[in-house]
């Protein structure tokens, strides 16, 4: 299936030895411990314990995590953005003379601050809707399908706020 359509990206879900060549074929397995042993959790991507905890991983964890790391990938080259630019132009300014705008410490307290802080707050607190309205309305998958959170426009779109 995979090179039937390339641009498609494919999810096995296995739970035994059987599917081992299955999970690792797939872009993203997902195996389940259980009674036929460990060889499918061993080789996945991602491991449940039971075939009921993968509703939540699909349709709550999947959306959320593909949410997440669209914006926290956009935030962390507008934070680069922000704090390289100015050393750029202050390095044509100064005729290439490799003074630097801002002292080492700051540069170590801005992404300590400005990268910790914010995967942070992603990891543990942001999440867009409840579980059970991804659980019931399907139309919130359309973020993905959309390129709501992250495409070219979207990019290009951060990259010029930082650098404005």
């Amino acid at each position: 299936m995979r090179d039937k359509f390339p641009e498609k990206v494919t999810l096995s879900i296995g739970d035994g030895a059987n599917d081992v060549n299955m999970i690792t074929t797939a872009h993203v397995g997902v195996g389940i411990s259980g009674l036929e042993g460990q060889q499918a959790a061993r080789s996945a991507d991602y491991v449940i314990g039971q075939f009921r905890f993968l509703k939540p991983l699909l349709f709550f964890h999947g959306r959320e995590a593909y949410r997440r790391n669209a914006l926290l990938v956009c935030y962390s080259f507008y934070k680069n953005i922000v704090m390289i630019l100015p050393n750029f132009w202050l390095g044509i300014y100064s005729l290439y003379s490799g003074v630097f705008i801002y002292e080492k410490f700051v540069y170590q307290m801005y992404n300590i601050v400005f990268t910790a802080v914010p995967i942070g707050w992603f990891a543990l607190l942001d999440f867009q809707y409840p579980k059970q309205v991804f659980l019931s309305d399907p139309s919130k998958y359309q973020l993905g399908l959309r390129k709501e959170s992250f495409g070219t426009k979207i990019f290009w779109g951060w990259f010029s706020y930082g650098a404005f």
